[in-house]
């Protein structure tokens, strides 16, 4: 029986034309490719399906002529599908290929229904499907960027195998991802952030673009923490968690790009937010957008800076202390006493709190 991708999709590629006729059955043949509208069966002609071996190109690769996206056969089953997991779409293609499932087990996952991929309910099933970040490479990884507070982060979770496909003429893989919820102000989901992962938690994995986003994001973010009257609030999920480490009360949230950072929504509690700066060009317009439009709303805004191109960078580069110092200075004083956790271990010998 076939048990990974690379031998599924030769067998699926020995009869590309029926995979074609049954996933993709909004398209024609015109000579040695099926064409059809996308990958999710729409009508039209802009992709195209390689259905004879050549040379230089198996059969059953596909690309998408308007939007330059490619792959092969297993994608074509999962978009067309709208499934997440590995495992669903290798069941699938052994179905169509009249070849047994895979073995049960607690990790198998029924047929769900389709949904458009990339979509916010695609996200909401992402999330579902992944696991708490306790013990698995997510913990290790945020652990050498630095942040060790991790209790509580509910919004983050781990995806052992979460479908990555290159931007190049590749195999689509699957890696282990940290999945970020992206939620509206009630706290539904809209959205996930995947970041993909080296398998032994020491670094980001090595591909091309190790971090996209899915589904609703515009006005949304990744929140640490339920809105009150303060919030700070940046681009980056390793940032806002290196700040959270020295203010764990402060309510923080993360909108994954500059231009999302500057649309953010605001919660009706909100009195003072603090915007968290990335040391370049469109981190400084981000800041100026939601600055103005914060102050416009009524609520008192404050710009919180880095020594070095973000706080992680900070937070790795001097240390909790030094992060700590910067942050007293740039803080209205009744936000130190209420947020800034200035307790700390110093020396090598005993643990002696001192305060800043």
């Amino acid at each position: 029986m076939p048990r990974d991708a690379s031998e599924l999709v030769h067998r699926l590629a020995r009869d590309a034309e029926a995979v074609c006729r049954h996933y993709l059955s909004n398209g024609r043949r015109q000579g040695s490719y099926w064409l059809v509208g996308d990958v999710r069966n729409t009508p039209g002609r802009s992709m195209f399906v390689r259905l004879r071996e050549s040379p230089k190109r198996p059969a059953g690769k596909w690309t998408d002529a308007a939007t330059g996206e490619h792959g092969d056969l297993l994608d074509i089953i999962r978009e067309s599908c709208g499934l997440l997991d590995f495992r669903d779409v290798a069941d699938e293609a052994r179905r169509f290929l009249s070849l047994p499932r895979s073995e049960p087990g607690s990790d198998y996952r029924p047929h769900l229904s389709p949904v458009p991929t990339g979509s916010s309910e695609s996200a909401r099933r992402l999330f579902a499907m992944s696991n708490s970040i306790t013990g698995t490479v997510v913990e290790t990884y945020l652990r050498q960027r630095g942040i060790t507070d991790l209790h509580g982060i509910d919004s983050l979770r781990f995806h052992p195998r979460c479908y990555y496909r290159p931007e190049t003429d590749a195999t689509t893989e699957m890696r282990p991802a940290m999945i970020a919820a992206v939620t509206d102000l009630q706290g539904y989901i809209t959205g996930a952030h995947r970041t993909w992962l080296d398998p032994s938690g020491r670094d980001k994995a090595p591909v091309d673009t190790p971090r996209r986003a899915m589904g609703h994001l515009l006005g949304h973010a990744v929140r640490f923490g339920p809105a009150s009257d303060v919030m700070a609030a940046g681009e980056g999920i390793e940032t806002m968690l290196s700040l959270r480490c020295v203010m764990p009360r402060m309510a923080m949230v993360a909108a994954l790009s500059a231009a999302h950072l500057a649309a953010i929504l605001f919660p009706a509690t909100l009195r003072r937010l603090y915007i968290v700066r990335d040391d370049d060009r469109a981190g400084d317009g981000a800041v100026a957008g939601l600055f103005d439009r914060a102050q416009a709303a009524g609520i008192e805004a404050m710009v919180l800076s880095p020594q070095c191109g973000d706080f992680n960078e900070d937070l790795r580069n001097f240390d909790i202390n030094a992060l700590r110092a910067a942050l007293q200075i740039q803080l209205a004083p009744e936000d130190v006493v209420r947020f800034l956790n200035t307790s700390v271990w110093t020396g090598t010998g005993d643990k002696a709190a001192t305060q800043l």
